[in-house]
């Protein structure tokens, strides 16, 4: 059926390869969900509080070894491999805390004897996940979703089928049944029969918005509910009465955090024409003194991208949008002394409104700048995407936070501060960037069967 590797996009180094399942096997798994989840579906929550809890101790005792692997696979820093495994154990620390109080029958005062809502798992469901964050994107998903009762399947990015193994064993070890969680490891093709499978309830995917429309109208056609977490142009904000130095060095890891490969990354810095010089000048500078290197090197800020494939399509986006008449400020060529899909920190202003650099979504550290007549300028601006993830806006003037919370057309709105993910807080998006939400209350509930009870 086709072979999975595991490559080193520091080096281009093969690390391992791997048989993709056979339908057969894959048969066999799917069988094995199954079986797990009727048992599993009448577990008390205090046991998989338990089970849960124990696989967030192993994530943050083991963080060195898990963090090691993912920065092999994927290239990002070995520091903030370390920092992804910790925050994978929070997610489950928050779900063994609040799991049970957020799926408890919820009373409703309905007239004529006792109405209530109760939350059930509904069965297996599968994950499609990406590389970019490949223990955090799974875990955000999975706890959740085993404290629901569910069963997991996980079809992960073909680049990182150690980390999809690895994660597998931390929920084997932490004592969950056999089968409530499994790693599928499988080609893209062979993903429309998971689907299609009646033991397949229900499908959450993190990834490119073509493959979201994919598997969305492969699962509709099956009738089964999906959660999408797709791509993202998030625009930055800057306006005159900011603090300037906080939002520079804000900007900069924004735009560079994850080598500049997040879905939620900072894309589009917009700010006032009364500042925007000495933005630049300051954000300029500050990419540039970024080190560029080996992930496994404590001191690198910005390591390799994930694939040879990401590297061209990024260098090829640039190329064109200056080809078109944007302007290159700093970065823009292929790091030459290092092996490795390596890009330097690149910006880029006067972007032409056709150009890859204006429409389309740059996966890698490169920023461009435009310039903004006011706030009207700067929200017309913001929302001129066919995205809609994450928006950061920076002002210490109350009536333009209050502008930019209800017109900035984005599932996520930070005020004076980076956009990022919390557990205690949904995660989502508009528009093409995708529907559902992930984490808090609503990401638990996403995957449940909302019953209706009324007892007489």
């Amino acid at each position: 059926m086709g072979v999975i590797a595991s490559i080193n996009p520091a080096t281009g180094e093969t690390l391992r390869t791997f048989e993709a399942l056979t339908d057969a096997q894959i048969d066999e798994k799917l069988a094995r969900a199954e079986r797990a989840y009727r048992t599993y579906r009448h577990s008390s929550f205090a046991e998989r509080a338990r089970w849960l809890a124990a696989a967030a101790g192993i994530l943050e005792s083991e963080r060195d070894r898990l963090g090691r692997i993912m920065t092999l696979e994927m290239g990002k820093t070995i520091g903030s491999a370390r920092a992804e495994a910790a925050k994978c154990a929070l997610a489950c620390r928050y779900y063994v805390e609040h799991g049970e109080r957020l799926l408890a029958d919820e009373v409703v005062e309905a007239g004529g004897g006792r109405s209530y809502i109760r939350y059930q798992p509904i069965g297996a469901v599968l994950a499609v996940m990406p590389w970019n964050f490949p223990f955090w994107q799974v875990f955000r998903f999975t706890a959740p979703a085993l404290m629901a009762g569910n069963a997991g399947l996980l079809k992960h990015a073909s680049n990182v089928p150690q980390c999809a193994l690895a994660i597998e064993e931390i929920f084997d070890r932490a004592g969950f049944p056999p089968g409530v969680f499994q790693a599928l490891l499988i080609g893209s093709n062979q993903v429309a029969r998971v689907i299609d499978d009646p033991r397949v309830k229900a499908v959450s995917l993190t990834g490119s918005e073509p493959a979201g429309a994919e598997v969305a109208s492969r699962a509709g056609r099956q009738l089964k509910k999906t959660v999408l977490e797709l791509g993202g142009s998030d625009p930055f904000v800057v306006m005159p009465s900011a603090d300037l130095d906080r939002a520079v060095r804000t900007a900069v890891e924004a735009r560079t955090i994850n080598n500049g490969q997040s879905c939620i990354a900072a894309k589009r810095f917009i700010v006032d024409a009364r500042i925007a010089e000495e933005f630049e000048r300051r954000f300029v500078k500050t990419m540039e003194a970024l080190r560029v290197g080996d992930p496994m090197d404590e001191a690198t800020q910005v390591g390799p991208l994930a694939t040879p494939e990401i590297l061209e399509a990024l260098d090829q986006q640039v190329r064109r949008s200056v080809e078109m008449g944007a302007r290159l400020l700093t970065g823009g060529k292929r790091v030459a002394p290092l092996r490795g899909n390596y890009y330097p920190p690149t910006v880029l202003t006067d972007v032409p409104k056709d150009s890859p650099a204006w429409r389309e979504e740059l996966f890698g550290p490169v920023a461009v700048l435009f310039r903004a007549e006011g706030i009207e300028g700067a929200i017309e601006l913001a929302n001129d995407t066919e995205f809609g993830l994450g928006a950061s806006a920076w002002t210490n003037d109350e009536a333009e936070q209050h502008r930019f919370i209800d017109e900035l057309e984005a599932g996520l709105v930070f005020i004076n501060g980076m956009v990022a993910s919390d557990p205690r807080l949904p995660f989502g998006g508009v528009k093409r960037s995708g529907y559902g939400r992930e984490l808090s209350a609503w990401g638990i509930r996403e995957f449940v069967n909302v019953k209706t009870v009324r007892v007489a």
